[in-house]
């Protein structure tokens, strides 16, 4: 994990530069290099050239967390609530898969969860106003 750990910071410092580049335009610019990145990755897959397809896996996850860290500025989301979510709701799948809980019927209650959240989100907000 100290590998994420250093490539989380190296993007991080890569946000910096990218408030003053003329390229970036934000998120947005890492969303579209997600799906060129999968492309190259979906195009790797079948000549089974390892070096190359970890390379383009990399290029995915760069791009991903540089999207993440955009939106942090963007919307206000955080990176480490983005990953704490994404531990809490695969390992509620994958616990439940493992008790025999189809990954539906899990996915279901979750849903029902997020939108209670997002609907108390909202209240506090319209109080607060």
């Amino acid at each position: 994990m100290n590998k994420f750990a250093t490539l989380i910071n190296i993007a991080k410092r890569k946000s910096v530069i990218d408030e003053t580049s003329n390229w970036s335009n934000g998120s947005s610019t890492y969303l579209q290099e997600i799906v060129n990145e999968v492309d190259e990755v979906i195009e790797e897959i079948p000549k089974q050239r390892t070096c190359y397809l970890e390379t383009e896996l990399g290029d995915v996850l760069w791009d991903y967390l540089n999207m993440v860290i955009a939106l942090e500025k963007e919307q206000g989301i955080s990176l480490e609530s983005v990953l704490a979510r994404a531990c809490e709701k695969y390992d509620e799948r994958v616990s439940g898969i493992e008790n025999g809980v189809a990954w539906e019927a899990i996915k279901k209650i979750q849903n029902q969860k997020l939108a209670e959240e997002q609907l108390t989100t909202l209240a506090r907000k319209n109080k607060a106003s």
